[in-house]
């Protein structure tokens, strides 16, 4: 069964193997299909589910609000989010204006079919809207009881920093961030893992099989698989396309034999190492059929020892992105409309 760690320094626990549906529900997935995905998560033991208000423009909160209907609410940990545009892409359908996060929570919690729920992200930064603001309003989400904690995804150290004195200040909790980390994107390593572990705020990684290249699917001098996420532009192509080059190809394919060694998949020992760093609480993977999570959640509980992260390390080489300056272009210096 999946293991649970501490989320934040709060009391809070999550299943460090957590069901993430960006590209799935709603889009890239039918409706049944997503919904044995979910019912096979449960059975497996992962009991924390992630989404957001513009996966498919509310779509997918709609299917996992279906997939989770009749479960114990108590017993699920139901993340959602806000920033990125939804609706009709009026002026106020975007960023972290008191205005979008009042209206976005409502329409969060209608689609999902839940009274609260247990963490709001922040899905970016926003440059646009003061800090205070948008403070104030998850302190007011979070008092009218329709979340319980509050998260951000994707900020700068120094960012982290001041929310989480914002968040201190009215009296409510910033537990956690959700930045991409991987064996290949470790951008975070330099300055966002130190002030979050200083502040008591946990690390929820997506793509930690870095958009599935760690699979092993993608091989050099090959064209990539069809069907796969490096073709379909709603699945997030532009986010593989940093690795689909024939030395970062390579070097994937060297780990494995390092996999083999330790008794695991790739897919395994891509989430395994990231479960390493104490900082992470939890890997959010996706699934677009049942089947897929037997194997991933096998890498919950797994210890690697220093000869494998070693070999690990020299087998990526210059692979490896590590520049903690590129935690600092992610959020859009201006709403996205």
């Amino acid at each position: 069964m999946v293991g649970y760690r501490y989320l934040g320094n709060s009391g809070f626990k999550i299943s460090e193997i957590t069901l993430g549906n960006w590209v799935t529900h709603g889009s890239q997935v039918g409706d049944d299909a997503a919904i044995a995905t979910v019912h096979a998560a449960l059975d497996a033991g992962i009991t924390t589910f992630d989404t957001a208000d513009a996966y498919a423009n509310g779509a997918a909160e709609t299917v996992l609000g279906k997939a989770l209907e009749g479960q114990r609410r108590e017993s699920l940990e139901i993340f959602t989010k806000v920033y990125f545009p939804t609706g009709p892409g009026g002026a106020n359908d975007t960023g972290l204006s008191r205005k979008h996060i009042m209206d976005s929570i409502n329409g969060s919690l209608k689609r999902l079919g839940t009274d609260y729920v247990d963490l709001y992200q922040a899905h970016r930064f926003d440059y646009e809207t003061p800090l205070e603001e948008t403070f104030q309003a998850f302190a007011d989400v979070v008092r009218q009881g329709k979340a319980l904690y509050i998260g951000v995804s994707e900020w700068t150290a120094e960012q982290l920093r001041e929310g989480h004195a914002l968040a201190k200040q009215l009296g409510i909790q910033l537990i956690s961030n959700q930045p991409q980390y991987s064996m290949l994107w470790r951008v975070i390593e330099g300055k966002v893992v130190p002030t979050s572990e200083e502040l008591g705020i946990s690390q929820i990684v997506w793509s930690p099989m870095a958009q599935g290249v760690l699979s092993g699917k993608y091989l050099p001098g090959q064209p990539v698989p069809e069907g796969s996420r490096a073709t379909d532009e709603k699945s997030g192509a532009n986010f593989i396309k940093r690795f689909l080059n024939d030395d970062t190809l390579e070097a994937v394919q060297r780990l494995k034999p390092i996999a083999d060694g330790a008794g695991l998949t790739m897919p395994q020992l891509a989430i395994a190492w990231v479960l390493q760093n104490p900082n992470i609480a939890a890997a959010l993977v996706g699934a677009s059929r049942p089947e897929q999570l037997a194997d991933t959640v096998k890498a919950s509980g797994v210890t690697l020892d220093a000869d494998t992260l070693a070999a690990i390390d020299e087998a990526l080489g210059d692979a490896v992105f590590s520049d903690p300056e590129n935690t600092y272009d992610v959020s859009p210096k201006k709403r996205l409309v």
